[in-house]
């Protein structure tokens, strides 16, 4: 059970910090709900309570696993389908795990293939979508801005020095 001050990760839609717990009484069933804010796109976000571990809600990670992110994100591109619709569910796979190294082999391949060859709308939006659960935890994490952070995985992506 997480506490209020807690900062936690809510898969496919990013990192943030439980604000309150609250009951609530949805759709006749009462139930305990952690009211999340995410930083990014300032999004609040009702968790079941009970059903955490089910959805893969997790602690954010620490400064000494930003060192992950950084190779991930450097890392060599992994190899995706030529089929739009298999790589979409690939990395929507991915994404659902909420394991941030997950996140991130989303975020460096879907951004290298953009320079290739232009991503479909369904694409870029998992793109973005993925970019924001990143640096959402990243924030948290690291106490950056999102601006600077939006060049920091550019940079580290494309094989910049940062």
């Amino acid at each position: 059970m997480f506490s209020i001050g807690d900062r936690i990760v809510y898969p496919m839609h990013g990192a943030g910090i439980i604000e309150a717990i609250e009951e609530k009484q949805i759709l006749g069933e009462l139930r305990e709900y952690y009211i999340l804010r995410i930083p990014v796109g300032d999004m609040k976000i009702m968790i079941p309570c009970d059903s955490t571990d089910c959805v893969g809600v997790r602690e954010i990670i620490d400064k000494r696993q930003l060192r992950v992110v950084e190779i991930a994100l450097r890392g060599d591109s992994t190899e995706m389908s030529g089929n739009w619709n298999r790589r979409y569910r690939d990395n929507m796979d991915k994404l659902k795990t909420g394991d941030l190294k997950c996140v991130c082999e989303v975020v460096r391949n879907l951004m290298r293939a953009d320079r290739v060859k232009k991503l479909s709308s369904g694409e870029k939006k998992m793109l973005m979508n993925a970019k924001q659960i990143l640096i959402s935890e990243l924030i948290l994490v690291s106490s950056r801005d999102e601006t600077d952070l939006v060049t920091f995985i550019e940079k580290l992506v494309h094989g910049e020095n940062i």
